[in-house]
């Protein structure tokens, strides 16, 4: 005897569209679940003895209640004293691409970005911070002060830079999860941007020296008490930075200010800049390229867009 479909759906009391509705719901769990393990397993990591119900308070999942997100990971094997059959999930489940900057020959603004989150303790409670600079101009082009470490902060703070600035022809950034995620992703693809990650602390050094700087000359003099006190100090720190601060290795301008320099400048006539993996950006000022190439040729790739002389 045959069965159709619709006879049996309706045999079980449901629809061949519930059914369909099921599955694409429990695609799109999978997919979310699938980037919540990625970042539980890089707070782990940062912080090993963070126990499984203090990492919901710290990742604050939107689709995942607290008591289903302990049961979940405690079956993932998350519970402080791992099993020794626990497997890790981070590699395969994140996405990985190629350090595309090291070496790069760059003349001007929105050609590479990189971004870094760091952290801010204020008594016994963690805050996070995303940043987003111009690694040719200094300038912090986006920022965004979190409570958790999802990645809708970074996806806020890249919104913020693409609001303002033109997007880059690289974005360059460490390997964290949120960094892979799908949504961030397609936002600098859709844009025509590359994507390049470093497998190191030392191949993302530009942002790292900016979670340093906000940090040190800023926040950790001004003391914030609270999370809304962190954010307003924040706003303020980056606005600092960007318009006052002067720096050695832009000719003492402000990150602003050369930004508004050398746009103006012919592009012959910009200071070149060689992207090196621990962040010592060297910036020649020069009206022939000619002997600068000729320098630097054996040991940099072009950026794309830039004016190449071969010699």
């Amino acid at each position: 005897m045959k069965v159709s479909l619709n006879n049996l759906y309706e045999l079980v009391g449901t629809t061949k569209q519930a059914v369909s509705q099921y599955f694409k719901r429990r695609e799109v769990f999978n997919g979310q679940l699938k980037q919540l393990i990625c970042e539980a397993e890089e707070l782990r990591a940062e912080h090993p003895g963070c126990g499984v119900e203090k990492m919901y308070y710290t990742l604050k999942p939107d689709f995942l209640g607290r008591d289903s997100f302990i049961e979940v990971f405690m079956q993932l094997g998350f519970r402080l004293k791992k099993s020794k059959n626990f497997i890790r999930t981070t590699y395969s489940t994140c996405y990985k691409y190629q350090n595309l900057i090291t070496g790069m020959v760059i003349n001007g603004a929105n050609k590479i970005w990189q971004s870094d989150i760091t952290y801010y303790r204020i008594g016994d409670d963690f805050y996070y911070i995303v940043f987003i600079i111009d690694v040719y101009t200094k300038v912090i082009v986006g920022y965004q002060t979190s409570d958790n470490l999802r990645a809708e902060a970074n996806m806020k703070a890249l919104k913020m830079a693409l609001k303002q600035y033109e997007a880059p022809q690289i974005h360059h950034s460490d390997r964290g999860s949120q960094y892979g995620y799908k949504g961030y992703t397609d936002l600098l693809i859709g844009y025509g941007t590359s994507i390049s990650m470093g497998e190191i602390a030392q191949d993302n050094a530009y942002a790292e020296r900016i979670n340093r700087t906000i940090k040190e000359e800023y926040l950790d003099y001004w003391k914030p008490k609270s999370f809304k006190e962190l954010k307003e100090q924040v706003f303020k720190a980056v606005n600092q930075y960007n318009t006052k601060r002067q720096h050695d290795g832009i000719f003492k301008y402000t990150p602003l200010g050369y930004y508004n320099y050398v746009i103006n400048l012919p592009l012959p006539n910009r200071p070149m800049a060689t992207i090196y993996a621990e962040g010592q950006k060297k910036i020649e000022l020069t009206s022939s390229q000619l002997n600068l190439f000729a320098q630097q040729a054996l040991q940099a790739r072009n950026c794309p867009n830039c004016l190449i002389i071969n010699v």
